[in-house]
């Protein structure tokens, strides 16, 4: 339980700085690519909230996991035979400790929070269930339908429905197996035909991108990162450049210039304070960002193209490979460190530490050598040694836990020799338990 606990307090603890760390890399990133256009656009901030909900996890994995996810496949074509020791990367505040009852503590607030963002993605499920199930099925007539038909052929969708209902402000679209297009009941009677046709050609450029669908699995990703709010403002930026997204598709049914006066006028809707928008579904008025959304469709823009547009994508792809390999080298890592009754009890018992934790406290010691008759036999492998460190940081006890018998007395030699400083616990030194893996390998 504890090993979970000090994972989850790791995971949290690298999110707090990771995630905003993330949404100012992307931001920086996004003022590169308005140029290149809204999709561009888009896609950054949708790689923005994947990776502010990978990261986090990535760092709070085991270093062996790690080592061995970006070693594999590198270690076959060499010059000659060599041995590396496996020992990752440093880990800022590697030795940091905490009482157990403050990381159950942490553990059982951050569940909490977590039920409380499921519960509210259920509930807010059920609602749009709910509206679906209470909707009135509708028929377009005259020039609206002529419209719809025309959208349907044009985006190449045909399995959709059309239904109104008294509980939405504005056009929605919802479904992904059954898609459905869900208008305000009064809208089909009382709206203009220019604002109808601008509504309708936006939510089947909704469809035609998947966005429901899309917005569910974001949602659902970015639930355990749920409590930050950079994440929230990550969010924004995704809904705000998908519906710029659709705004361009639908515009160019419409004219840019008719569509962008037909999006004001919808979104005069918003003035006579109508609630919140609809629980999952996708509409034109989910993007608050009208301003920007008009500009964009009205105002003459450079597009970045040829060399200026992969320059542009490099430099932001650069930016992203630096800023995640900052994140994972500097994430941080948290241990439980109390000593309880039966701690007390057992003083001589070794507290146990990973390997990469040690490997960063590691002072001096020889490379184990390849011994030549394993070369000339063609004997490689990884050698696992079980070591427990004293509190002078010397190797105490060091057995064989696996690994090819003819490699194991060269790393035994080895591993002996090593120095490590010294281990604290509360500020005091403790002995340590720990593991050291010596790899082995030769050339094709």
């Amino acid at each position: 339980m504890k090993s979970f606990e000090s994972w989850l307090l790791t995971y949290l603890l690298n999110s707090l700085w990771q995630i905003p760390l993330l949404f100012a890399a992307g931001w920086i990133a996004a003022q590169a690519l308005r140029k290149a256009g809204a999709a561009a656009e888009h896609r950054l901030w949708v790689i923005v909230l994947l990776l502010q909900t990978i990261i986090p996890a990535c760092s709070a994995l085991p270093r062996e996991w790690l080592q061995a996810l970006f070693a594999w496949g590198t270690n076959t074509r060499t010059s000659e035979a060599h041995v590396s020791v496996v020992v990752g990367p440093g880990t800022v505040l590697a030795g940091l400790s905490l009482p157990a009852s403050l990381l159950t503590a942490v553990a059982f607030a951050y569940g909490a929070a977590l039920i409380y963002f499921l519960i509210r993605f259920c509930w807010r499920w059920i609602k749009l269930s709910s509206i679906r199930r209470e909707a009135v099925d509708t028929k377009l007539k005259g020039q609206a339908a002529a419209w719809w038909a025309h959208c349907s052929q044009r985006f190449g969708i045909e399995d959709v429905s059309i239904a109104t209902s008294n509980q939405i402000f504005g056009p929605v679209t919802i479904g992904f197996v059954c898609k459905l297009i869900l208008l305000p009941a009064d809208m089909v009677a009382d709206l203009p035909e220019a604002e109808l046709q601008a509504a309708i050609a936006h939510e089947f450029a909704h469809l035609r991108r998947h966005d429901f669908l899309k917005n569910l699995a974001y949602e659902l990703l970015s639930l355990p990162v749920s409590y930050h709010p950079a994440i929230c403002l990550t969010r924004k930026r995704v809904t705000e450049t998908r519906e710029m997204v659709c705004d361009e598709m639908a515009a160019e049914l419409s004219g840019r210039h008719e569509y962008a006066r037909s999006l004001l006028r919808l979104a005069a809707m918003l003035v006579d304070g109508v609630p919140g928008g609809t629980p999952h579904a996708i509409g034109i008025l989910d993007a608050n960002a009208f301003e920007r959304r008009v500009m964009k469709l009205t105002k003459k823009h450079h597009r970045l193209r040829g060399i200026q547009q992969l320059a542009v994508v490099l430099a932001c792809a650069t930016l992203a490979i630096g800023i995640c390999a900052s994140a994972m080298a500097l994430s941080m890592r948290v241990e439980a460190g109390a000593v309880s009754a039966n701690d007390t009890a057992r003083p001589h018992q070794p507290v146990e530490v990973s390997a990469a934790e040690m490997a960063a406290n590691k002072i001096s010691g020889p490379v184990p050598k390849y011994p030549e008759d394993a070369k000339k036999a063609r004997i490689q492998g990884k050698v696992v040694l079980d070591a427990i460190i004293g509190k002078d940081g010397t190797v105490e006890r060091l057995t064989v836990a696996s690994g090819p018998q003819e490699l194991q007395q060269s790393a035994l030699d080895a591993v002996r020799q090593w120095i490590y400083k010294p281990f604290l616990l509360n500020g005091d030194p403790v002995e340590v338990k720990t593991t050291v893996n010596v790899i082995y390998t030769l050339s094709n």
